[in-house]
């Protein structure tokens, strides 16, 4: 901060320049206005004596009227060069009072309205943290500073989870859904919280936080995990085998929690087996997706395209994310042209063609080269995800 309060100081030294230099020419004014009025009075003064010799006879009038002359143009050249003095309503003491309460007044406003806590907490995240205590609290000095962010309200929940905080986890978690909607990450995140905080007991809130979750996302990581665990507790082996089963199917292949999240499916296997109930067969592994299309471009856009425009063609999901599920890219100049789209052209692990029933095939044409936005495109009927007839996909309309 200290370089930022002599920035800060140097700019008011500038601003300050403004208000005292008027104030100091008029000092010079007024010293110039002092000593004009002193030659017209010495020049008054050799007038009154020429008069008084004259009187006496000393001088005659030619004589009176030489010296005249002289004392004038001595007063001449005495006051050449003085400008005329300028006149003020607002005298000295206006500039002093404003160069005493301008930066007052500043200081004041930036202290009430500025942002001098965002300045330091920028400069400290600029920083690696010495300390998870560390920070912790820079993260809640962020949040003090911006109430209203919903990102820092997040990282500290999850700070407070892994330090053991849940109660107060729950509460940063329910002020983040507040803020930013009812994600299903975040309700799987506060219902999880809500969970730890009392003391591992399962509540209608908490039950519905996750239904609500996994209604939106059938996917979501954290309400998986979370249900696995309290079936678990709950001595109900099976459904806890089910719910880390779906959720080991999220996991990234090298995600190290698969470890510890196949020896909870062991554990709860064999107390199942133990227990005399027998573990129900796994549902069978969806087959995956594959799409074969053929690309061309309408005869009637052939003169208006060129070579060298990137053609992007790309699967969708009719129903869910409007991010691509699978994508490649060619040239107008490889046109016409056959593709095929599957799970291994997922854009992101989570977004897989067999993931979801029905797609649509859409291909365009960018000559800036941007996916999202381009001159011409052609789209598909919704088919299923799981077709494995070729498809046929023409370029013939404007991209709007």
């Amino acid at each position: 901060m200290i370089d930022f309060w002599l920035a800060a100081g140097l700019l008011l030294l500038v601003a300050l320049s403004f208000l005292l230099i008027p104030v100091l020419r008029s000092r010079r004014a007024q010293l110039e206005e002092d000593r004009t009025a002193l030659n017209v009075a010495l020049y008054q003064e050799r007038v009154a004596e020429l008069q008084t010799q004259q009187e006496e006879g000393v001088l005659d009038t030619a004589q009176m009227d030489v010296g005249r002359a002289e004392a004038a143009r001595e007063l001449l050249a005495d006051t050449e060069g003085v400008a005329a003095p300028r006149v003020t309503r607002l005298g000295k003491a206006a500039p002093l009072l404003a160069a005493i309460l301008v930066p007052v007044l500043g200081l004041g406003l930036y202290l009430h309205f500025g942002a001098s806590d965002k300045v330091e907490l920028t400069r400290e995240f600029s920083q690696a943290p010495k300390s998870m205590e560390d920070m912790t609290q820079r993260l809640e000095r962020a949040v003090a500073a911006q109430p209203d962010s919903a990102e820092a309200l997040y990282f500290l929940g999850r700070t407070y989870m892994t330090q053991d905080r849940p109660a107060d986890a729950a509460k940063i978690f329910e002020r983040t859904v507040n803020l930013a909607g009812r994600q299903p990450e975040l309700l799987g995140q506060w219902a999880q919280a809500l969970y730890f905080a009392d003391g591992k007991k399962w509540s209608d809130k908490i039950q519905a936080l996750t239904d609500e979750a996994l209604k939106a996302d059938p996917k979501e990581v954290t309400s998986l995990g979370l249900l696995g665990i309290a079936a678990f507790e709950s001595e109900r082996y099976q459904q806890a085998i089910d719910y880390w089963n779906r959720l080991l199917e999220q996991l990234p292949a090298d995600d190290k929690s698969r470890i510890a999240l196949q020896g909870g499916i062991t554990r709860a296997t064999e107390k199942l087996v133990a227990s005399g109930g027998k573990v129900a067969e796994a549902p069978v592994t969806k087959v995956a997706a594959l799409l074969k299309v053929r690309v061309d471009l309408a005869a009637e856009l052939k003169a208006r395209v060129q070579p060298g425009d990137s053609v992007f063609i790309f699967a969708r999901a009719t129903s869910g994310p409007p991010a691509p599920l699978a994508a490649k890219r060619l040239t107008v100049a490889d046109l016409p042209a056959t593709v095929e789209l599957g799970d291994a052209d997922a854009m992101m692990p989570q977004l897989k063609l067999s993931n979801f029933p029905e797609v649509q095939l859409v291909a365009r044409i960018s000559r800036a080269g941007q996916p999202t936005a381009g001159e011409w495109i052609g789209r598909s009927q919704p088919l299923a995800s799981s077709t494995t007839a070729p498809q046929k996909l023409t370029i013939d309309s404007p991209d709007k």
